[in-house]
């Protein structure tokens, strides 16, 4: 082999073994959520978000004003 093959050999090694290496992202899945749940409500789709959370809140106390009625009725 030559000289010129060797080193273009090795380069080709090198390369190959820094894209093998997959480095784990530091990023916390659940802090991303929140953070991008977040830009989702100060961005474009602000309105929606803020809609769907009021959606779940009315399901949430229409839940507990039924769990209300229905102690009161045992009464």
């Amino acid at each position: 082999m030559t000289k010129a093959g060797i080193v273009a050999g090795l380069a080709l090694a090198a390369t190959l073994a820094a894209c093998g290496k997959s480095e784990s992202p530091s990023v916390d899945p659940a802090a991303e959520r929140a953070a991008a749940t977040e830009r989702a409500k100060q961005g474009p789709f602000g309105t929606d978000m803020k809609a769907l959370e009021n959606a779940k809140n009315l399901g949430a106390d229409l839940n507990r004003k039924a769990e209300d009625n229905l102690e009161k009725a045992d009464k």
